[in-house]
């Protein structure tokens, strides 16, 4: 099995090899890559590299969960899925990240124990999103975060709530939902009486059945609630329930369990069982939310609607059909957006034909993004008891539409407020509020707060003091939901996909999850200050789960992008024109299969030409107007599920080559073609099999070469799969080198030195000198979080890395690009420093009250060994200006230099040249005049220049 990546060797492929589904990681692989990846933080050459979170922000992130600080409310603990954990004490006007110093960004519950400080935090997001990672277990910190605690339960991977006993914080009782994609026995119920020294399993349902929510009587540790959840989440297909889908009781604070949701309590049991959650407003009144999927009783009464409707075809004859009034056809095929030589006559004549059936004309409409939304389940239904749960009743008459829709296994909480037990929440898409029990709801959703919602927490002091966290970060509301605050300063934006143009200053483009597309300038500054100026400097370009963005080299104005399954447009961004691109297929054909993140790629050879990658990969010669298939279906032909699978993931087209195309796919598959498209080879069978190809990239060196990565996050399998083919795929050669285990979603090759490879795994951002061979982690700056996209802007020579969590950050690459032999040769190599811009502002301000402005030279230096240097500031005739010790680490270094010289260099400077003068800056400094000078490093040298 390919876990350990200790060996820094390449082996080369040359036969096929049979390969079986690589199980799931074991939590010893888990926990010894994350040793292995402290270490070569320690002795990285690039640890010093610094990065920059550039933003965005004001779109946030997901929240899980909210902890407030009962006597204090304006101080409160935010946990984003992906981003940490992050602590206000100013009622969210700004946030502390507290994670960071963690081996982990992944959270799904946090749990404060305020008498104490004592924060527990449950690694891993339990709502079972296709983006939603695994955890490391619990962590634990008694000094805010500055340190943490691994306290067990690795396994586990995603956790629902943990309850903390208010008099003691060393005893919890956990909610455990286990692996997403596989089954295992950490789960259930665990509680530890020694702050996580030992655990004791107390409920066990299943191996597919975790525990998802777990809450107990407010005034009564003892009485606790919890419901299991019987999913399984596969790359084709979720369920999300099962016939141990249930409610347990406990009153004797998690040691013992019952089942309370029997057959005869009232509430639903069996197969159509989904996620429930629970809310204690004291140890009789309990409610429930179930995210019900029985299905609905059909509607036998006869229709008033005069028109037709999609569902009319699903089982309408031939006969039936042949025999619908033209006008009537012609209305339906219209309204719904037929292609104009779909009309009645010509459709008829198809299905005369047999070419064409009637259920093809519902077919045609249908793809995955609809079918999110066209459910025929119950979905949500709130229930509740008065008896401590052995009996419930259903709150509400009428069907809870426009909550949950197909997926509510994606929210599933409810909440009870403290002072009145009438009055409830629930939510999903909106939030909605009930005052009568349940039986009526109002929505308080509005124009500033986002849909998807996770979290909510109700002041027990103030119940209409609300604090809200959803897929668009948090909202604070004081009237009950009538107004609410935004509260998003946290750089926690979860991007798919990152791109750059050529502009000056360059922009950045970005497709989040649940938050769209988005464009700004690289220099934006990511301040306040535009409360100030009236406009965020970054740009929402388009809606709904943005995805990949490629933009016109000729004209930035022309951006290709969309949202999920394939939904892509062309903008005009100077006009505001969208025109939609989508490729389909023809009536009668089998619907082509879109992945959630479907992949675009506007050729490097003609900047009209548009790949787009459904089952099989189509071309546009004319920007996305009319396309063609150029392949057959170059996967392995679906799965009988309910999510999009046997799809093309990945696109690239060699720069050497109009036509030589690789195109990768979600099971495990690869294909080359020379000759665009008129032939195809398949050349992933020396591969494991089945696993997600998340890149697959064709050199910009050399024209045999291309790069293969493949991420087996779907079968919860963290190894590191990376490949390279110098021969167009006939053969492979590993590549992971070093790299510890986590599951790697992109290559990047530099643009100017062809041994440079960068890599992004769900846990960290890797560098590579020599093709591969080893592996350099990048570290500063950086938290432990899923890097998704890597990006380099050529001209500026920057790297730009696109999380799924944090953002996005930026970095200098040219000292890295500039890596070879004689550096190596070299004790110290000072690289080349750009001119300064002189400023009379140096060292002043226009305003006493203000800190006076201090200019700042990063002088960045190679040094092949730790140790201390001098470094020299000289004038260009030699003469010492200043001078100062400096510590290098091993590798690459960044100093920066405020441009200050000493009050003798001053005087050595104006005696070697009488025509200038050095007169004190208002901060009681001296700085370098116009001129040319020297830095120097032992015998290393370079020159700056002031202008």
């Amino acid at each position: 099995m390919k876990y350990s990546k200790l060996l820094s060797g390449l082996f080369t492929f040359c036969i096929a090899f049979t390969f079986a589904q690589q199980p799931a990681t074991s939590a010893d692989v888990v926990k010894n890559a994350l040793e292995q990846k402290r270490s070569m933080t320690q002795q990285s050459i690039v640890k010093n590299v610094p990065f920059k979170n550039i933003g965005p922000t004001i779109m946030s992130g997901r929240v899980v969960d909210l902890d407030v600080n009962p006597e204090m409310p304006s101080e409160f603990y935010v946990a984003y899925a992906s981003g940490g954990v992050w602590h206000t004490i100013n009622n969210g006007t700004t946030f502390t990240p507290i994670l960071d110093k963690s081996d982990t960004q992944n959270v799904g519950d946090i749990a404060i124990h305020w008498p104490t400080r004592t924060i527990y935090v449950g690694t891993g997001e339990n709502n079972a999103s296709r983006s939603s990672y695994a955890g490391i277990g619990i962590l634990k910190s008694t000094d805010n975060g500055e340190s943490w605690e691994n306290i067990g339960l690795m396994d586990a991977h995603h956790f629902a709530p943990i309850l903390v006993h208010p008099d003691n914080p060393d005893v919890l009782t956990v909610g455990v939902t286990g692996h997403l994609y596989s089954p295992n026995t950490e789960r259930g119920i665990y509680k530890t009486n020694d702050g996580g020294k030992t655990w004791k399993q107390t409920l066990f349902v299943d191996d597919m059945s975790g525990i998802i929510d777990l809450q107990h009587s407010p005034n009564n540790y003892n009485v606790m609630f919890a419901t299991s959840w019987t999913k399984d989440r596969k790359a084709w297909n979720f369920t999300g329930n099962g016939t141990n889908s249930d409610i347990y009781k406990s009153t004797d604070a998690g040691e013992t369990w019952q089942k309370v949701s029997r057959d005869g309590s009232g509430f639903p049991t069996g197969e159509g069982v989904g996620r429930i959650g629970v809310a204690v407003f004291n140890d009789d009144v309990v409610y429930a939310v179930h995210d019900s999927q029985f299905r609905r009783p059909s509607n036998k009464k006869k229709s008033d609607k005069r028109g037709l409707s999609k569902d009319d075809f699903k089982s309408m004859s031939t006969e039936d059909f042949l025999a619908l009034e033209d006008k009537k056809l012609n209305t339906f095929l219209k309204t719904n957006g037929f292609q104009e030589k779909y009309r009645a006559e010509n459709v008829k004549q198809m299905v005369r034909s047999g070419n064409v059936k009637p259920i093809d004309l519902a077919k045609y409409l249908e793809d995955a993004n609809s079918l999110l939304f066209d459910t025929p389940v119950i979905g949500a239904e709130v229930y509740k008891s008065e008896d401590g749960g052995k009996s419930w009743s259903k709150t509400h008459d009428d069907f809870l539409d426009g909550i949950y829709f197909s997926y509510g296994y994606y929210f599933g909480h409810i909440h009870v407020s403290p002072a009145n037990q009438d009055h409830i929440y629930i939510y999903g898409v909106p939030i909605v509020k009930s005052k009568d029990g349940g039986k009526n709801w109002t929505s308080i959703s509005a124009e500033n707060v986002h849909a998807d919602h996770h979290a909510l927490w109700i002041n027990p002091k103030n119940p209409n003091h609300l604090v809200n966290g959803n897929d668009g970060g948090v909202n604070i509301t004081y009237d009950d939901g009538e107004n609410w605050i935004k509260n998003n300063s946290p750089s926690v934006g979860q991007f798919y996909a990152i791109n750059v143009d050529n502009e000056k200053p360059y922009n950045v483009y970005g497709g989040l999850q649940d938050n769209g597309v988005w464009k700004g300038a690289n220099n934006a500054r990511e301040d306040k200050g535009w409360h100030q100026r009236g406009q965020y400097p970054w740009k929402s370009i388009m809606g709904g789960d943005g995805m990949q963005i490629q933009i016109d080299n000729r004209n930035s104005n022309i951006v290709y992008t969309g949202y999920q399954f394939g939904n892509y447009f062309r903008l005009n961004l100077e006009t505001g024109s969208q025109t939609y691109i989508q490729p389909k297929h023809t009536l009668g054909e089998n619907p082509y299969r879109f992945n959630w993140q479907t992949p675009i790629l506007l050729s490097p050879h003609n900047q009209d030409i548009l790949y787009l990658g459904g089952n099989k990969l189509m071309r546009s010669m004319n920007q996305g107007t009319d396309w063609e298939a150029i392949s057959d279906d170059l996967t392995n032909g679906g799965k009988k599920g309910n999510v999009a699978y046997g799809t093309i993931t990945s696109i690239s087209e060699s720069p050497f080559k109009f036509g030589l195309i690789y195109v990768g796919s979600d099971d495990g598959l690869v294909h080359v073609t020379k000759n665009a498209g008129d032939n195809w080879t398949k050349i992933s069978d020396t591969f494991p099999k089945d696993l997600w190809v998340s890149r697959v990239v064709t050199s910009q060196h050399n024209i045999g070469s291309v790069y293969v990565t493949l991420n087996g996050y779907r079968w919860d399998d963290f190894s590191v799969y990376v490949f390279r083919s110098d021969d167009f795929g006939q053969t492979w050669k590993d590549i992971s080198g070093n790299i510890p285990a986590s599951p790697v979603n992109v290559i990047k090759e530099d643009p100017e030195n062809e041994n440079l490879l960068y890599v992004g795994t769900d846990n960290g951002a890797y560098v590579s000198f020599n093709m591969g061979e080893s592996w350099e982690i990048f570290s500063n700056g950086l938290p432990n979080v899923a890097f998704h996209d890597i990006v380099v802007q050529p001209e500026a020579k920057d790297l730009l890395l696109g999380t799924h969590g944090r953002s996005i950050y930026k970095a200098n690459i040219e000292p890295l690009q500039k890596m070879k032999d004689e550096l190596k040769s070299k004790d110290v190599s000072i690289f080349k420093l750009s001119p300064v811009r002189f400023s009379n502002r140096w060292g002043s301000s226009w305003s006493k009250w203000l800190d006076a402005y201090e200019p700042e030279k990063t002088i960045q230096f190679y040094s092949n060994s730790s140790g201390t240097y001098s470094l020299k500031i000289l004038s260009d005739q030699g003469t010492e200006l200043n001078s100062m010790s400096i510590n290098a680490d091993k590798g690459f270094n960044y100093l920066d230099y405020n441009l200050e010289l000493t009050e003798k260099g001053r005087k050595a400077l104006m005696k070697e040249n009488t025509s200038i003068d050095v007169n004190k800056a208002s901060n009681g400094k001296y700085y370098l005049p116009k001129g040319t000078y020297t830095v120097m490093i032992n015998n290393s040298k370079t020159k700056l220049e002031i202008k």
